[in-house]
């Protein structure tokens, strides 16, 4: 796993603690590696801003790099920004990148997918959720043997077993060189002096004291930040009896930068505390402008905040983002408590967050689709953060409900179905509502839950949804509901049933000018059941029209899938080097947007195209990729009768052509690959035969040609717009 927080990240302006120079830490770095070496639970402990997570990440990367030949790997979740403790679990699935479409809880995502893996996980910032997290722990190691903890955090976890690594502050030469390293970075060099060490004294070896001090050079001396920080000491040091000391001299170091800020500057950072992980400058300017801090002077102040580190910028997939430390972020909400603006704040967030769902929605089935998954995917803290409010809110249910539903295409289409429906089913608790929006979050919990094998739940929600729909007069919300029982139907294997609520959807959405991704996906579904019915030229045309409008709209999601018909359609039609191009093009939208459902279907019709050309082995090679992938979509095929005829039909073609051993051992092969490297496969070209150390088979392939084929798969898995 790549180091997401190597040194060599680009960032502008001061960079945050984790990504400045590591200086020092040998000798602990050492310890923490010796310790990992001897336990499966480690914990750092320590004052905020003293540096544990700069060192658990160097400390997880050189593990992962001395790690044994079969591949140890290491992943880092954020805590920080999680504030309910029934989301730790789902942090952790996302954190890692793991995906999982059934209704199982991330917790058994969690033991099936890492079961057997050789992995370090890194818990980062979990005091505020230590009960949570000690469960999970304790359930993780009892059943991944071959899984280590390295939580990082103020305290410890208290469980058995764990090993504490209790982490000090810089020594006098460390700190001096850290500082006179970050004088640097902001273009002022400082020479080791009396005044510089006894600053670092005072400020106790704390990275965090040392960086806001640093940020300080600008404008004053280290003789004067010395002069200032006497004073404020004197001020400054009472508290609490129990209060460590290292813990007040960094509240003090945070108090003593914030006392140096403008009026203006302090604003802005307690209100930049609404903010979970990163944010960027338009939702600055909308949240924290106004009442004293007119919105054009945001950027003015912002960069002030940055060039005292206060802040920091880093680089995403959605462009530039700034990012508070937790410890600094926690300091400006204490200020803007005490000021009484907190509730205040905390509606803006919510509000330009409702905002940016409505337009990630509407740009969804547009050129910029990839950017708003790209978008979403940043932006999924403050996303929660806003749900979380708008459902603990008084009288602001609709809110709830509209915001859940408005993000159907981040669940659904994103790969976050579990976690969505747990939104959903939040948002509809209370009654009370706007019928408008709670039929929305009602027919996408129900979409939900056809794509999770759900079927008996997903047909009561959608039943329910559209008589209250029929009750409201809305005919949206009976349209969707219609549609997505038709995609039940489907993956039920009633054919007739399905196509005719598909087609009087369909017909809803075309009197009512309706044409986006759902009603796309609709299309779809329908060529599937005409398909599955025997009419494959009527398949064929319904999606040769879906895919002109995707390319004509910038439309790739949607499209992924009518290729994946139009690709069936090329093997049947006897042309399996087109239909492989076809496949190709369909895995890598499906891949970019985490779909695994998507990816899956490819690489089960992939296999069968595969047999057709010729190679057997890396056709059952591909079935095992499959096979390894089906448990975290749901049932294998759907259970379907009509989805499972065409695997059996290239498992058969495979087998006769290699006997039922060597069959079984390329199965074995390709149920070794994870999600990632089955991917990759899939997309490579290679020669027949080829797989590692086994030998080519022997003898002639049989004909596997284009009579009596049945369709490979449904584009849909439960219907329609898929996660992964």
């Amino acid at each position: 796993m790549r180091d997401p927080h190597d040194p060599g990240s680009g960032t502008g302006g001061a960079p945050p603690l984790e990504l400045t120079a590591f200086i020092g830490r040998s000798a602990e770095l050492a310890g923490l590696a010796a310790a990992l070496g001897r336990a499966r639970l480690v914990t750092v402990t320590g004052a905020g801003g003293v540096g544990k997570s700069r060192l658990a990440v160097r400390a997880a990367a050189r593990w992962a790099r001395g790690g044994p030949a079969d591949g140890a790997d290491w992943g880092r979740v954020e805590l920080a920004e999680v504030r309910d403790p029934q989301f730790v679990e789902y942090a952790v699935v996302e954190a890692l990148g793991l995906t999982d479409h059934t209704t199982r809880l991330p917790r058994e995502t969690l033991l099936e997918q890492l079961a057997g893996r050789r992995m370090l996980l890194v818990l980062d910032g979990f005091e505020h959720l230590a009960g949570a997290c000690a469960g999970l722990v304790a359930r993780l190691l009892r059943g991944l043997p071959e899984l280590r903890v390295l939580a990082v955090g103020r305290r410890p976890l208290g469980l058995a077993g764990e090993v504490l690594f209790p982490l000090a502050p810089l020594g006098p030469e460390e700190a001096v060189e850290l500082f006179a390293d970050r004088a640097r970075a902001h273009g002022v060099p400082v020479a080791d002096g009396p005044e510089v060490r006894e600053l670092c004294r005072r400020l106790e070896g704390i990275p965090l004291a040392l960086e806001l001090a640093a940020g300080r050079l600008r404008v004053l001396s280290p003789g004067q930040l010395l002069d200032r920080l006497d004073d404020r000491f004197r001020l400054l040091t009472g508290g609490a009896r129990d209060t460590l000391p290292r813990h007040r001299t960094l509240r003090t170091a945070i108090g003593w930068s914030h006392e140096l800020c403008t009026p203006a500057e302090r604003l802005l950072w307690a209100r930049l505390s609404v903010f979970a992980g990163t944010f960027d400058l338009e939702a600055a300017e909308y949240v924290c402008g106004g009442a004293g801090l007119p919105a054009e002077d945001v950027l003015d102040v912002l960069s002030e905040l940055l060039a005292q580190s206060v802040v920091a910028r880093e680089e995403s997939p959605a462009g530039p983002r700034y990012r508070m430390l937790d410890t600094v972020r926690a300091y400006g909400a204490q200020w803007l408590a005490a000021a009484g603006d907190a509730d205040r704040l905390r509606r803006r967030h919510r509000d330009w967050y409702l905002g940016l769902a409505a337009w990630c929605e509407l740009e969804w089935c547009s050129p910029r689709q990839r950017e708003v998954a790209a978008r979403v995917d940043v932006e999924l803290p403050n996303l929660r953060a806003a749900l979380e409010c708008c459902l603990t809110g008084p009288d602001e249910a609709h809110l709830g409900q509209q915001l859940a539903g408005s993000l159907w295409f981040c669940w659904v289409g994103c790969g976050r179905l579990s976690e969505g429906r747990r939104w959903l089913e939040r948002s509809l608790e209370p009654e009370s509502g706007y019928e408008r929006a709670r039929l929305k979050a009602l027919w996408v919990l129900g979409y939900v839950a056809v794509l999770q094998g759900d079927t008996g739940p997903a047909l009561r929600t959608l039943r329910a949804c559209r008589e209250r729909a029929e009750r409201a007069a809305d005919p949206v919300a009976v349209a969707y509901a219609e549609h997505r029982m038709g995609c039940l139907a489907l993956v039920t294997d009633d054919m007739a049933g399905a196509e005719a609520l598909l087609r009087s959807a369909l017909e809803r959405y075309r009197a009512m000018g309706e044409l986006n991704s759902n009603v796309l996906m609709g299309r779809v579904e329908l060529a599937m059941a005409r398909a599955f019915q025997g009419d494959l030229p009527g398949a064929v045309r319904l999606c040769e029209e879906v895919r002109r409008v995707c390319e004509e709209r910038g439309e790739r999601w949607a499209r992924s899938y009518a290729l994946y018909v139009l690709a069936y359609a090329a093997w049947a039609a006897g042309d399996p080097g087109g239909a492989r191009a076809l496949l190709a093009d369909a895995l890598a939208d499906a891949h970019a947007f985490r779909d695994l459902l998507g990816s899956v279907l490819v690489v089960e019709l992939l296999a069968l195209v595969t047999v057709a050309q010729g190679d057997p082995v890396e056709a059952a090679v591909l079935q095992g990729a499959a096979g390894r992938l089906w448990p975290s979509v749901g049932l294998p095929l759907f259970g379907s009768a009509y989805y499972n005829g065409p695997h059996e039909r290239c498992e058969a073609a495979a087998r006769r052509a290699l006997g039922d051993a060597r069959y079984a051992e390329c199965v074995r092969a390709g149920a070794g690959l994870d999600r990632e490297a089955a991917v990759a496969r899939a997309l490579r070209r290679r020669e027949p035969g080829t797989l590692d150390a086994l030998p080519a088979p022997r003898g002639p392939v049989p004909d596997t040609g284009p009579g009596q084929r049945e369709p490979a798969a449904s584009p849909t898995r439960r219907g329609g717009e898929t996660a992964g």
